[in-house]
């Protein structure tokens, strides 16, 4: 059969963790012409972003019994340049990139045996933006993370609660942690009058792993996703490059980022980002004393 004659079919898919890496969910919608969408989830304990992106790719194009003329449609640059750019470079060189096997060797040669079988336009939709297909793959994968109640049950590590608190306009913040050592806690607060919520969140961080007298293992709560995705995505590469984002702009914060990067060399850190929905008490009780702080500010 020539591709023209092929059944059609529409896929769209997601996938994502939550940390990253950490335990994840992916999803594919498959739309055929007349035919109610098939839904497609699963789910894995320990993964990242990228693996469940390409799981999600894997599913969906093994899901068909027979050759089909795919539409497909994903929000995932690194799905699609992978398979439309660098995917036959990586196989030409035996999969290494440079002195490095790639990574997600073993998903990528799944997903490079599934094309095979279809004819596939690879089409790239910008997440969030009310696609209803788009949005409906990215509910199912969520739906799939199975998240750890928090905080862990871990007694042989440091619990750090670090929360923020910015009063706008004024300029003034202030920064609280609550730290727990199985039965012992203690808390800190501070503020500052040249203030910024994203700083105030960094400083919150930075004054909790400061406070620490031993070397312990750590688990730090926080509300703001740019502190997390920063200390564990971010940082080392804008230590890489001179402290300088990928645009070639100054970092921003970089004084305070400078900081917890030290910080970071002493104490192991696993982050942990807790939303407004299901806030502990420890947590609650920081950002509590972060808002008295900046209150207090002159």
């Amino acid at each position: 059969m020539t591709p023209a004659t092929l059944p059609p079919v529409t896929i769209y898919t997601d996938g994502g963790c939550n940390p990253n890496p950490g335990p994840g969910g992916w999803a594919a919608i498959l739309l055929f012409p007349g035919r109610k969408a098939r839904e497609l989830t699963g789910s894995h304990p320990d993964t990242t972003n990228n693996r469940m992106e390409l799981q999600a790719a894997i599913e969906a194009l093994h899901a068909l019994p027979e050759p089909h003329r795919v539409t497909f449609y994903t929000d995932s640059e690194y799905l699609r340049r992978g398979i439309t750019e660098w995917l036959p470079a990586w196989q030409k060189n035996d999969w290494q990139r440079g002195k490095r096997e790639v990574k997600n060797r073993d998903l990528w040669q799944q997903l490079a045996e599934e094309v095979q079988r279809h004819p596939i336009e690879w089409r790239w939709t910008r997440g969030h933006t009310g696609d209803r297909w788009n949005e409906r793959a990215d509910r199912l994968a969520r739906s799939m993370i199975r998240i750890a109640a928090l905080p862990l049950s871990d007694e042989n590590a440091v619990h750090i609660f670090a929360a923020g608190s910015y009063r706008g306009k004024t300029g003034r913040g202030g920064w609280a942690v609550v730290l727990r050592y199985r039965e012992t806690e203690k808390s800190l607060s501070g503020h500052v009058t040249d203030a910024s919520s994203n700083r105030m969140h960094l400083q919150a961080a930075i004054e909790g792993l400061r406070a620490l007298k031993k070397s312990l293992p750590v688990h730090l709560y926080t509300p703001s996703d740019y502190l997390k995705n920063g200390a564990t995505m971010w940082l080392s590469g804008w230590r890489a490059r001179n402290w300088k984002t990928k645009d070639g702009k100054p970092v921003s914060n970089r004084d305070l980022w400078e900081a917890l990067a030290s910080l970071l060399q002493t104490h192991q850190v696993q982050w942990h980002v807790v939303s407004k929905e299901a806030m502990p008490p420890p947590m609650q009780r920081a950002r509590r004393l972060a808002a008295e702080a900046a209150l207090a500010a002159p």
